[in-house]
């Protein structure tokens, strides 16, 4: 397999390091390594695959040394202006902030769902929201089976979600302190507010779900609508998603079917009090499936419960995944 000389860029932050540890793990075929960060973190250590590394500050010139892949996670207005310089000097950037997800020139992926829209990138990868992601590795198999006609998302997103200030915000508030990212106390609540408000009433994380659903998808019209809510939990996102199809079902085979998708492990037994849980979703790669039941006040519909670990499979793992199939087509 071909080596590649790979970035990381906003690499001290909380997506940067589980990069660095997702790329250990996977051992892609690295030959130069280089982290960037702001000024502020310039300068600092990290230890990479046994080596040391130090920090640069991310300029206009970071790309002039052959870089192939560029994994960004350094904010929207970062992302805006140094992806294009990194893409026209021939790297290929995947970038994890919303600044491109929406961009008809710029492929949304996740690797299990459209890996084949890899191929049309102009230089610029976008990674989804992390929400969005997981919804789409349990949705996708059911969608080429069945049709989806409409969904209903409803979520319980980790602090984590919101970077290391909703997670201090946790932290502190067990110890009685007062919020300084989140609007109001985390702990002890639910808060259904995560980014800003639109003019419709809808939350940006809502509109995100509903139209990063449809591009990846590939379905323009599809009938979405989303609630999303933020809960006293440090790590992994949950979701209940209701889906209602076009075409009748068979509830075992629609199970087995979710069983036969790539990335998915499904926990369906309700006797046995199975179900995918926040915690023991917390440090893995896959999107666990469960509480699968007909929605039985519709003619086609099924209720999900779909839990995965918002800073790797919601983030790293998923763009790290992306580069994976990158560095396949290179050979």
């Amino acid at each position: 397999m071909k080596k590649v000389n790979l970035a990381v860029v906003g690499a001290t932050g909380m997506v940067g390091r589980t990069f660095l540890k997702v790329l250990e793990e996977k051992q892609l075929p690295i030959n130069n390594f280089y982290v960037f960060a702001s000024k502020r973190s310039a300068g600092t250590t990290i230890i990479f695959n046994g080596r040391e590394y130090i920090v640069e500050e991310l300029k206009e010139d970071s790309f002039d040394r052959g870089i192939d892949i560029a994994l960004f996670s350094a904010g929207g207005s970062t992302s805006e202006k140094f992806s294009p310089i990194a893409a026209s000097k021939g790297c290929i950037v995947i970038d994890n902030s919303s600044a491109w997800r929406m961009d008809k020139e710029v492929p949304l992926v996740v690797p299990e769902v459209n890996p084949e829209d890899i191929k049309w990138n102009k230089g610029i990868i976008a990674n989804p929201n992390c929400s969005t992601i997981q919804a789409m590795v349990a949705l996708k198999p059911l969608n080429d089976k069945y049709k989806i006609k409409r969904v209903v998302y409803s979520t319980y997103q980790a602090v984590s979600g919101a970077g290391l200030g909703g997670w201090k915000d946790l932290e502190d508030g067990l110890k009685g302190e007062k919020p300084k990212k989140f609007p109001h106390p985390i702990v002890s609540n639910c808060i259904p507010h995560i980014d800003v408000f639109a003019d419709n009433g809808y939350t940006k994380e809502e509109l995100k779900m509903v139209n990063e659903t449809r591009k990846i998808l590939h379905e323009p019209n599809m009938k979405i609508t989303a609630t999303a809510v933020r809960v006293p939990v440090f790590y992994s996102h949950s979701e209940s998603i209701n889906v209602e199809f076009e075409k009748p079902y068979e509830l075992d085979d629609l199970i087995q079917t979710l069983k036969n998708a790539p990335g998915v492990i499904v926990q369906n037994d309700s006797d046995a009090n199975e179900y995918p849980l926040a915690t023991n979703a917390a440090g893995h790669d896959e999107v666990f499936v469960g509480r699968i039941r007909r929605d039985e006040s519709i003619e086609s519909g099924v209720n999900l419960w779909v839990v995965a670990d918002n800073i790797r499979k919601g983030a790293a793992s998923n763009a790290v995944q992306i580069a994976e199939v990158i560095i396949k087509n290179m050979q």
